[in-house]
């Protein structure tokens, strides 16, 4: 009994340790994969931070003097931590996209619209911008034409499947889309002078994905819902 006895113990403690070491080791590989994720996610913010930084000061030449002015005076505003980068070749546009589409925002970049899918997730992703400032390169804009969305997770590429005008209730341009969407939302007349009565949408659909890491799930979509106009920026005067 007493050699049983021991050779139980001698197997439950061998085993003990086994365990033990199984679990250091596995603690010691997860704090190793985690660092690593970190320094490249710390690697990835840099560089988001860097390439809105960079832009420096936008082609203005198509630009409203009203709004070149505004452009200054936000410049003095602390400078918000862009959600992406939005870059559109064809009209030479580089430019931080920020949450939210007020006054100000609008003033110093280009907005994330609330409730829609966040920039680099799946799903429809509104941004709004003024017809007089940034976005009013969008009137040369033609379906083929490429976008990309530059996020901490990597760069989207997309391309221009369609433009349209819309009367400002008409928010069904920003529901939820079954695939990767961008939809470009901004005033129409472009050169309309007082408050703009339309809207002009240039909807962008994913053609591929130049991913740093894995690409972010669905946690970016919000459920499919009509957003009420004036949580969407279509009835603001952008």
């Amino acid at each position: 009994m007493d050699v049983s006895r021991h050779r139980l113990l001698r197997l439950v403690e061998i085993t003990s340790w086994m365990l033990g070491l199984a679990g250091l080791l596995s603690w010691g590989g997860f704090q190793v994969v985690t660092a690593a994720r970190t320094r490249g996610d710390l690697q990835r913010f840099e560089a988001l931070r860097s390439a809105a930084h960079d832009a420096g000061t936008p082609d203005q030449s198509l630009w409203s003097p009203e709004r070149v002015s505004a452009w200054r005076v936000a410049l003095g505003d602390p400078a918000p931590m862009p959600l992406a980068v939005l870059r559109i070749p064809k009209i030479h546009l580089e430019v931080p996209v920020l949450a939210g589409t007020s006054d100000r925002t609008l003033d110093r970049a280009v907005g994330h619209i609330e409730d829609t899918a966040l920039p680099g997730t799946d799903g429809n992703s509104g941004i709004a911008g003024h017809r007089d400032g940034f976005f009013r390169g969008l009137k040369d804009i033609s379906p083929g034409d490429a976008l990309e969305i530059a996020t901490l997770e990597g760069t989207d590429v997309y391309r221009v499947e369609r433009t349209w005008v819309v009367d400002p209730e008409d928010v069904s341009v920003l529901d939820q889309t079954s695939t990767r969407t961008v939809t470009l939302v901004t005033c129409y007349p472009f050169y309309y002078v007082g408050s703009a009565p339309r809207r002009f949408i240039v909807r962008a659909v994913l053609t591929g994905v130049t991913s740093t890491s894995s690409p972010r799930s669905k946690e970016g979509v919000v459920s499919p819902v009509r957003l009420a106009a004036h949580r969407s920026g279509l009835a603001s005067s952008p």
